[in-house]
């Protein structure tokens, strides 16, 4: 078993409320938290409206298969999250 935990921090740019930050960054957790391999939370920034931090914790049968599903998270996010991603940190357990 390998386990991965892959944490992306973001800024958001012109964003003014943390209603508009939850439309922004909304439906990370239902996208990825609905596969049986994969947890995600807000982990950090929840009360900012201009940044966020959230945490993937991915699990596999090898560590190819987990570093192929974070490299899958963080394309996935590039193309549909209206925000820039500043920081990608992945550690493996």
């Amino acid at each position: 078993m390998h386990i991965a935990i892959l944490t992306l921090t973001f800024t958001l740019p012109g964003c003014g409320s943390l209603k508009e930050k939850r439309h922004r960054m909304g439906g990370l957790h239902a996208r990825f938290g609905n596969t049986p391999s994969v947890a995600v939370c807000e982990s950090g920034e929840r009360d900012r409206h201009d940044a966020s931090e959230w945490t993937f914790v991915i699990v596999g049968l090898s560590k190819r298969e987990v570093e192929s599903q974070c490299s899958q998270i963080e394309e996935k996010i590039e193309h549909t999250v209206d925000a820039r991603v500043m920081n990608v940190e992945r550690e493996f357990v």
